[in-house]
């Protein structure tokens, strides 16, 4: 805990693991440079091991308890409401303490980011000194209930906020009705850190998951699991794929699977091996040395792009945009013929990457988003 409040000029406001994982390089940056940072978590997704791990202090405190399992609500929706607006009061009360506070950061488009954008905005902080920002800010899949939750919290988030960090010029656009707000072009911090994740497993000498050409799949997203019929084309698509697949399944997809009797059919394959979530510095590394990816997450497409690996993304709309613009980035629509065609496009050895410009910049955001905050 903090001791001296009066020395704390940033707050940053955290809840989910892919915040973290997004935020810990410029957290590792505050700290290399001595600057003192207050911590606040909002219990959303639980922390400890994901911080130890990743090298950047533990919360300074923890607004609400964190879940035993992966998420705190999965599909549970008015329970989410209520915990918000309590939360927003909270982060009110905890923001008070700090007498010289410059920023409060958040990042995203979590139920955290959207929360966190209100509490410390100026409709609940009316003479407030301190600037709240919106680090990953102007994404937009231009549909509100997919992803859901997502496209309204970072809607929100964008609005409620005062300075808008942008990861590009597509991004930029989607908020240029903004005019009273300071937006920059920042690149993104997954470049970050990936690359420190990836220096991590050289050093640990982690092993790759097969010494063949392989698959990694990832599916979480509440708009997939909840719909049976949805489910169901995902199985469809990549139950035939005839090289190893590994796929690391979250608490509540393998319960969807279940649930939807797909779970035997996806077994089928003895190509397609389940595995339990790897930490994140573990999957980075697999994501490096697969052949494909197959995921409906939007990380997961930057990782890919920065990563140069073919990905196919199991949604009918994404909101980053900037992968689609390159040959080996498929929005699937979940249209099971066309992709099962681009899979075996993309896993023909002959396929090759096109030469493009990584539209999130090169490597030292977070020493550029230090210099807006300083």
């Amino acid at each position: 805990m903090q001791k001296n409040f009066n020395e704390i000029k940033i707050a940053i406001i955290l809840g989910t693991r892919a915040e973290l994982i997004k935020f810990f390089p410029l957290m590792l940056e505050l700290e290399k440079n001595k600057i003192s940072y207050y911590f606040i978590h909002t219990g959303q997704h639980n922390l400890k091991d994901l911080c130890n791990r990743l090298g950047v202090k533990e919360p300074d405190i923890v607004l609400t308890e964190e879940p035993k399992k992966s998420s705190k609500f999965n599909t549970k929706q008015i329970k989410a409401v209520f915990w918000n607006l309590r939360l927003i009061f909270k982060i009110k009360k905890e923001l008070k303490k700090f007498p010289n506070l410059k920023y409060v950061i958040y990042h995203g488009d979590t139920m955290t980011t959207a929360t966190a954008s209100i509490a410390s905005s100026k409709f609940f902080n009316f003479f407030k000194k301190y600037k709240n920002v919106h680090l990953e800010a102007g994404l937009r899949s231009f549909n509100l209930f997919e992803p859901f939750p997502e496209e309204i919290s970072r809607r929100i988030a964008d609005k409620f906020s005062n300075i808008l960090l942008v990861p590009s010029k597509f991004s930029k656009e989607n908020v240029k009705k903004y005019k009273k707000k300071e937006v920059v072009i920042i690149g993104n911090t997954i470049i970050d850190s990936v690359k420190i994740s990836l220096d991590l497993a050289k050093k640990e000498k982690i092993k790759s998951l097969s010494n063949k050409r392989f698959v990694l799949i990832t599916l979480h997203r509440h708009e997939n699991l909840k719909n049976k019929e949805r489910l169901t084309k995902i199985v469809k698509i990549i139950k035939e794929i005839n090289i190893p697949c590994f796929f690391s399944v979250y608490d509540n997809t393998l319960k969807k699977l279940k649930d939807f009797n797909l779970l035997n059919k996806l077994k089928e394959n003895k190509n397609i091996h389940l595995i339990k979530p790897l930490d994140y510095i573990s999957f980075i590394y697999q994501m490096s040395k697969c052949s494909l990816i197959i995921c409906d997450g939007g990380s997961m497409q930057e990782e890919s792009l920065i990563l140069k690996k073919p990905c196919i993304i199991l949604r009918n709309n994404t909101e980053r945009q900037e992968g689609l613009q390159t040959n080996f980035q498929y929005l699937s629509k979940l249209s099971i013929e066309k992709t099962k065609q681009k899979i075996k496009e993309y896993l023909n050895p002959s396929f090759k990457i096109k030469p493009f410009k990584n539209p999130y910049g090169k490597e030292g955001v977070s020493k550029k988003i230090l210099k807006i905050l300083r």
